[in-house]
């Protein structure tokens, strides 16, 4: 194995951790490898879905111990965009700043750039014209998801990785970008590719987008613009004028040439993300949406960054969003469905009624509210929300399931990493002290490896990345931690 000595600069503003590598250029041989995926998974087109450890948890969970005692968590009562101040709740517990920056450093380095069997999910992919190309690939579905690039490119930018950041963008464009304006995606990504860069399915997956139009306008703040693709910020205003304001447009997807139209990602009338833009799903199914995708601490940056026409409808739509975690969640247990209804009620999908039920996707919908806490603490709600979720949970035991019914059932026999990591994530926006024990699981736990290691690594990371106070809105340059304008205009709101 060709191995290097890499000085990895989490961030600009952390001590550099020197940690040791595979070199990327040797990822690319052990794509596609039966020893190391599966079959795809050949979804329908109109269901992307994320994925996650099927057959157990990967790691074994701690021995069982009494919910900490301890004080309050105190979530913020003023938000980490005005203050510039991120809780480190590792650091909390009594963690050294440089045992958890090494902690950081050893999933970033261990899933972007470790073993190609068994450790990493980012592989090198050649050149083009744009320079290097890589990407994060589920390893268990043998498959490439827009869903998986755009966080890729989330972890790396706010660990100060422009290498990598540029190549997972140069990939995406590339392969998954639709530029032809005649196809019904154009201005989408297609959600799920095969590693060759061919299609599966050409239809978005809207998360993906609201991934990548964040990301790209942190690159930009970080790291300045380029050319071309690399001009982060026309390309995240592009990308916000396309999920908003695009056109309907019919045509042929897909291999077997299936005739759609694809709308806009986001529902004008309700305000809301869409699950899918596809009018052949509305047509089976209703326009209906996605708890894990409503992101409104991503809305309110669009709000202050993104075109001047359309502010005001990021900023309603983060308000809405908010309002539809408290609908759609269970009065009791705090768990969200997979799939809903713009109002809120669960959606059971003409090809897997199990949508309605807490699931994979599901897992996210506490950290996008608790995020939106810990950034912007608008609104309380989303405190009761986690005090809620939580407690169910501590309820579990310590080795909890992974999917249950909204009232609480369990319906599969195995626990997830993925759900861990979300779990501790919501204790950001909680106030109880049974919060502390999910900070500590996600603490306690290793980097996945093996089959199942895309979802659950991705995950994993961001909480790592959320929990130490790491993962940050990136201001531009020339701008303060609290604007003024933006302030004045969000104490109107």
């Amino acid at each position: 194995m060709n191995l290097r000595m890499l000085t990895f600069p989490v961030a600009s503003s952390w001590l550099a951790l020197t940690a040791l590598a595979c070199a990327p250029s040797n990822q690319g041989s052990q794509v596609g490898s039966p020893a190391q995926a599966s079959a795809v998974d050949q979804a329908s087109s109109a269901a992307p879905a994320s994925t996650s450890s099927q057959t157990g948890a990967a790691q074994t969970p701690p021995a069982a111990e009494p919910a900490p005692q301890g004080p309050p968590l105190r979530p913020a009562a003023k938000g980490a965009y005005f203050t510039g101040e991120y809780r480190n709740l590792f650091a909390e517990l009594g963690h050294k700043p440089a045992e958890i920056d090494a902690k950081i450093t050893k999933a970033y380095t261990q899933l972007f750039h470790g073993d190609p069997k068994e450790e990493a999910v980012m592989f090198a992919a050649g050149k083009n014209a744009n320079g290097p190309k890589a990407y994060i690939m589920d390893i268990g579905n043998n498959d490439v998801r827009s869903e998986g690039m755009s966080y890729g490119m989330m972890i790396a930018v706010q660990v100060d990785r422009k290498d990598d950041f540029d190549a997972l963008w140069n990939w995406a464009r590339s392969h998954m970008y639709h530029a032809d304006q005649r196809h019904p995606g154009f201005g989408y990504f297609s959600w799920q590719m095969r590693p060759d860069g061919t299609a599966i399915d050409e239809n978005p997956a809207p998360d993906a987008e609201e991934y990548f139009a964040t990301a790209l306008f942190f690159a930009s703040h970080r790291w300045g613009n380029g050319k071309g693709i690399y001009d982060y910020r026309k390309e995240a205003l592009g990308l916000l004028d396309a999920m908003k304001n695009r056109k309907a447009i019919a045509g042929a997807v897909n291999a077997n040439k299936r005739k759609t139209t694809l709308h806009a990602l986001f529902n004008p009338e309700h305000k809301m993300v869409r699950f899918t833009p596809d009018a052949d799903n509305f047509a089976k199914n209703g326009d209906h949406t996605d708890p894990s995708y409503h992101l409104p601490a991503f809305y309110e940056l669009w709000a202050a960054w993104g075109p001047e026409a359309d502010r005001a409808f990021w900023a309603d739509a983060a308000k809405v969003s908010r309002d539809f975690f408290v609908k759609t969640t269970h009065p009791k247990t705090g768990l969200a469905p997979d799939y809903a209804n713009f109002d809120g009620t669960p959606k059971a999908a003409s090809w897997d009624a199990g949508t309605a039920n807490f699931r994979y996707d599901a897992f996210r919908t506490a950290m996008n509210w608790a995020v939106d806490a810990a950034w912007w603490a608008k609104d309380p709600r989303e405190t009761e929300l986690s005090d809620r979720l939580l407690a169910f949970f501590d309820a579990q035991g310590p080795e909890y399931k992974a999917n249950f019914t909204l009232d609480g059932k369990p319906i599969v026999d195995h626990g997830s990493l993925g759900l861990v990591a979300m779990n501790g994530v919501a204790a950001l926006a909680a106030s109880q002290p049974r919060g502390w024990r999910f900070v500590k699981d996600v603490y306690s736990r290793e980097p996945p490896t093996g089959k199942w290691r895309y979802y659950d690594g991705m995950l994993y990371t961001m909480s790592l990345l959320h929990l130490s106070g790491k993962f940050r809105v990136i201001m531009p340059q020339a701008q303060p931690a609290a604007p003024a304008a933006a302030a004045a205009a969000a104490g109107k709101r």
